[in-house]
């Protein structure tokens, strides 16, 4: 038996790095997993080739800065299949421009110029809207079904070692996923005797689509190694193991929590 056998995930932001790791994870503990992503034909790809692995995993199109498209999807899933047991709020972006599977050349950007006050406030926005109230739209939404099915539940928030250790020309992530950290608390306070239990991981650097740009650049790599003491970047497998921990029975005794898998960067 897998540890989360015979139980409904959905993983949003699912079709690429810690999200579709998890989503490979939790299909191999048993899970039912759906993977949902505002891009509907990379995420239609991704539910193929994970599927061809093994368990089938299931993709549905949604923009997470929308209530309406995400409680389309979280009605669509449990129409379906009848539960909801666990949740990872995976879908974010590191920049307003950031697009996943694209490498941005560092090498090329003037530090100065993303300095928070020379950004568009547009660009702060959009940050903003997909990593903090997206993450807490999927919170909200997934909330609401678990305490109408009775049913225990799990939601785990990707947060961010940024969201405690200020990046120079990232403001608007670094804010965007200290609330994260701070929406997994108050939420968790709110539903501590309802059996649902929220919780976060707060990754440092991770080999991902999106740190691909960094690890282009000898400039920021010997930042990144300064700053991790174990001097390597994290792979994904290490936050999905993190993340499955935490959706599984295993961690019964956790919630309102922020794990940080960073390879030693002091958080305090």
């Amino acid at each position: 038996m897998g540890a989360l056998e015979g139980r409904v995930a959905v993983i949003t932001g699912g079709i690429s790095g810690l999200g579709r790791a998890s989503a490979e994870r939790y299909a191999k503990e048993g899970a039912k997993v759906i993977i949902a992503d505002v891009n509907a034909e990379r995420g239609e790809n991704a539910a193929s080739e994970m599927s061809a692995g093994g368990a089938p995993i299931e993709f549905i199109h949604v923009d997470v800065t929308s209530e309406e498209s995400q409680q389309a999807l979280f009605d669509d899933v449990v129409r379906r299949y009848g539960r909801l047991d666990t949740v990872l709020a995976a879908a974010g972006v590191s920049s307003a421009n950031y697009v996943s599977g694209e490498v941005s050349d560092m090498n090329d950007e003037d530090p100065e110029a993303n300095f928070l006050h020379n950004r568009a406030i547009s660009d702060w926005q959009r940050v903003i809207d997909i990593n903090l109230t997206g993450t807490m739209i999927t919170d909200r939404i997934a909330v609401q079904h678990m305490l109408k099915l009775g049913t225990p539940g799990t939601i785990v928030n990707i947060a961010s070692i940024a969201g405690k250790r200020p990046l120079v020309g990232a403001a608007d992530y670094c804010v965007s996923k200290a609330g994260v950290i701070m929406l997994t608390n108050v939420m968790a306070t709110e539903l501590a005797t309802t059996n649902i239990r929220i919780n976060a991981i707060g990754p440092g650097f991770i080999e991902t689509p999106m740190t691909a740009g960094i690890r282009q650049s000898p400039d920021w790599m010997d930042n990144v190694m300064m700053m991790t003491p174990m001097q390597r970047f994290g792979q994904p497998h290490e936050i999905s193991s993190t993340a499955l921990f935490l959706a599984s029975d295993e961690s019964a005794y956790f919630t309102g929590q922020t794990l940080f898998a960073n390879g030693g960067m002091f958080v305090g």
